[in-house]
């Protein structure tokens, strides 16, 4: 470990315990920090409590942003961390939030512990380990989504709150204004003919309709719930407590089958050969999963062809996107697990697309 990576962690120790320390009353010491890398615009690592005055968890989880990091973009990750760290224990999606500081730009977060990576669990050769996989992937996210359904006024609240907090100054003017990847694919949209001319193709009508439907799912669909965002694999760490989503910098109410259309899109990629041969069976078990925890609260949801459209529509939109990030090296999603540089991810997508579509 360079020097410079050596100063960054311990600056960032010293500052989780005064962060810590305030929060308890009493001072806290934590000690051996162990990288656990983090995303370029943040240092993550696990240290152990030395000192605890307040029965605090033997290790937890610091996550520190740059100082060139946007504060909206900080104060929408702790806010949706406060959220989701105040919903009832088997609707969690992943760690909760111990404490933070937006002027410092730290969250400091339960220890998920080591586990198993989705990804590492996707290219498995063992197919029914993969199919138990996707289906906790999927019922994960439907217990997320019926467990914060009708929750979007308290988390613009906790937005709000988590803004005024501090003392430091404030950058930003409106929370609810924040970016996100709701803006990286409007953008996208809007640039889709420019970017076909380019490539030497047409854009047809039918799929700028359908590209402006996956649009309106951010804002206006009707069944709206919290997500982290980036729901991928590479998000993803499963532990004796289940499925767990980490990094929520983009958290946010939208149409839930957003969240779906994303892991469809992003899982295939890691998936062994003898996971590809059984992608479509796979992708059933991770729809019928989430279906499973979510049609109850939306019966709309239990018919086909609604369902269907709406997964169309919401794949259609990221391949889209992951197309359009590749295609012009915007560095904004390249945290994504949506995001890849190879164009033999994008033209497989593609093609995934085409057959789902066909069905």
């Amino acid at each position: 470990m360079t020097l410079v990576a050596h100063d960054r962690i311990d600056s960032v120790l010293d500052a989780a315990q005064d962060v810590l320390t305030r929060r308890a009353g009493s001072q806290v010491r934590i000690d051996d920090p162990e990288d656990l890398g983090g995303s370029g615009r943040s240092t993550v690592v696990r240290v152990r409590v030395a000192d605890n005055p307040v029965s605090l968890d033997r290790t937890m989880v610091v996550k520190a942003f740059d100082d060139n990091s946007e504060a909206g973009q900080v104060l929408r990750e702790i806010a949706s961390y406060r959220y989701a760290t105040a919903l009832p224990t088997a609707s969690r999606p992943g760690p909760q939030l111990l404490a933070s500081d937006l002027d410092t730009r730290i969250l400091v977060l339960t220890d998920l512990g080591s586990g198993r990576g989705m990804l590492d669990l996707l290219a498995s050769a063992d197919i029914d380990e993969v199919r138990r996989g996707v289906s906790a992937w999927g019922q994960a996210l439907g217990r997320m989504h019926a467990a914060t359904y009708g929750g979007e006024d308290d988390f613009r609240a906790l937005l709000r709150v988590s803004g005024r907090g501090g003392a430091g100054p404030r950058t930003v003017a409106d929370p609810l204004m924040l970016a996100g990847i709701g803006s990286e694919a409007t953008s996208s949209v809007r640039r889709a003919d420019e970017v076909a001319t380019e490539i030497g193709v047409d854009v047809p009508a039918a799929f700028r309709r359908v590209l402006d439907a996956g649009l309106a799912l951010f804002e206006d669909g009707r069944f709206r719930a919290f997500s982290p965002c980036d729901v991928g694999p590479d998000n993803i760490l499963i532990n004796d407590d289940g499925v767990q989503f980490m990094d929520y910098e983009w958290g946010a109410f939208r149409d839930a089958p957003l969240d779906v259309g994303y892991a469809l899109t992003t899982f295939p990629s890691a998936l062994s050969d003898q996971g590809l041969a059984h992608q479509v069976e796979l992708e059933s078990a991770l729809v019928d999963a989430w279906r499973s925890e979510a049609g109850p609260l939306w019966p709309a949801l239990n018919d086909d062809v609604t369902l269907a459209t709406l997964l169309l529509t919401s794949r259609t939109l990221w391949t889209w996107l992951a197309t359009y990030w590749m295609l012009e090296s915007d560095t904004s999603g390249h945290d994504w697990a949506l995001h890849t540089s190879d164009p033999r991810v994008v033209t497989a997508r593609w093609a995934d697309l085409a057959v789902y579509a066909d069905d």
